[in-house]
């Protein structure tokens, strides 16, 4: 019998545009999606010389920059399980000035196929949007299409900072359980829910400078509803099997998309792990990891960062502790008081599904391909992330038992 040919591990035009007629999204969503496939059938992962990223950022920076400039002490970056990254000191004359000076640096570049594909054009576009609103590293330059480097990248200011206290109770990965402490958490807790009512009441007449991100309006439910079709439209891509719980989530998903009542920008993935802090100082040094940016419902964060695979028990061990900071009730009230927004129970439940959906999509589908495909240089720790898929999927369907 002749195997059939898996449309998924090797499509083909066809296959490629019937997906994305299917499932309609953000012109700058599809291009990075449409890219993916178009590159699925090309080799994995290979170890990268650190020559190669060298020379690409040398070619990168001449681009952009006409003056006399050098790198120095380039090494690789640990952190992050879906991107490469090389630190480096840059020497030239610095913006607007006239001395010579260093520059801490970082590279960011995408694998073969990460866990997540997002895009480089807005992720360095939201960044210069957050400078003054939150702390963000420096954005600098990008190679959106991988034309200097092997594939795309950007490169911005090295943020100084942890994630996690040196002496951490908690050592999972990803943000999973961080344990700040009794006095450190005090101090961060006010900065992050501050954090994240700076980045959701940004004005519109900032927003609509944005332009590689699709408007988004109140009384409409159309930027939720494409962010609906860009998680199926993935799991169509990557899926290794069918599954019927997710078709039922992506229908009650657009069947109960609400209208939006505020315009924001949402983080994506603000929760505990994506902040960096001077420990000593008790102070929040840089907001991080803005690739899952849009515009949308702030109720999108506030589900995500009050979800209990990113917190913990306090030490009364019955108290929970929303990204091991405050309770959740407690980060409403701050919440609503800091913004002033409201926080609405009927969208937190939606976003509560919406997010369920998302993660077992990137769990059971994307992270379970780049694994096996041997597409990333973390490939041990996107296993160990897929484990969580089927418990996720558990939650998704309690979930929707719940309210269906």
């Amino acid at each position: 019998m002749m195997d059939i040919p898996d449309p998924r591990s090797e499509p083909d035009a066809h296959f490629i545009e019937e997906i994305r007629a299917r499932y309609p999204v953000e012109r700058e969503i599809d291009r990075i999606l449409s890219r993916k496939m178009a590159h699925r059938s090309g080799p994995g992962y290979s170890t990268l010389p650190l020559d190669a990223l060298i020379n690409g950022t040398r070619a990168l920076i001449a681009s952009e920059v006409k003056e006399e400039f050098a790198l120095h002490n380039p090494r690789w970056l640990q952190g992050g399980a879906s991107k490469l990254q090389m630190a480096f000191d840059f020497e030239w004359g610095g913006a607007g000035s006239k001395d010579r000076q260093r520059t801490p640096m970082v590279l960011r570049m995408e694998p073969p196929e990460a866990i997540v594909e997002t895009s480089r054009r807005r992720e360095i576009e939201i960044l210069r949007l957050m400078d003054g609103v939150v702390p963000v590293p420096p954005c600098y330059w990008v190679d959106p299409d991988g034309k200097y480097l092997p594939h795309p990248a950007l490169i911005y200011g090295f943020a100084e900072g942890r994630s996690r206290p040196k002496v951490a109770p908690s050592e999972q990965v990803s943000g999973i359980g961080i344990n700040f402490g009794s006095q450190l958490r005090q101090v961060l807790a006010e900065q992050f829910v501050d954090g994240m009512a700076r980045i959701h009441t940004v004005s519109n007449e900032r927003i609509v400078a944005l332009r590689h991100f699709e408007a988004a309006h109140v009384q409409s439910n159309e930027s939720i509803k494409r962010q609906v079709n860009w998680w199926r439209r993935v799991w169509e891509e990557d899926r290794p099997v069918a599954m019927p719980l997710v078709d039922v989530a992506y229908q009650w998903l657009l069947e109960n998309a609400l209208p939006l009542d505020h315009v924001s920008i949402v983080h994506g993935d603000f929760r505990a792990g994506n902040f960096l802090f001077h420990e000593g100082r008790g102070e929040i040094t840089a907001w991080l990891d803005w690739e899952l940016a849009v515009l949308g419902d702030r109720h999108q964060d506030l589900s995500w960062a009050t979800g209990t695979h990113f917190g913990h028990y306090a030490e009364d061990k019955q108290t929970f502790l929303a990204c091991g900071l405050l309770p959740t009730d407690e980060l409403f009230e701050r919440y609503e008081k800091a913004s002033g927004l409201t926080v609405d129970s009927v969208r937190l439940r939606y976003f509560r599904v919406f997010n369920d959906f998302t993660t077992t999509i990137h769990m059971l589908a994307t992270a379970d391909r780049v694994a096996r495909g041997g597409k990333t240089h973390q490939d041990i720790v996107v296993a160990w992330i897929l484990m969580l898929g089927n418990v996720l999927a558990g939650k998704l369907r309690d979930t929707l038992e719940e309210i269906i």
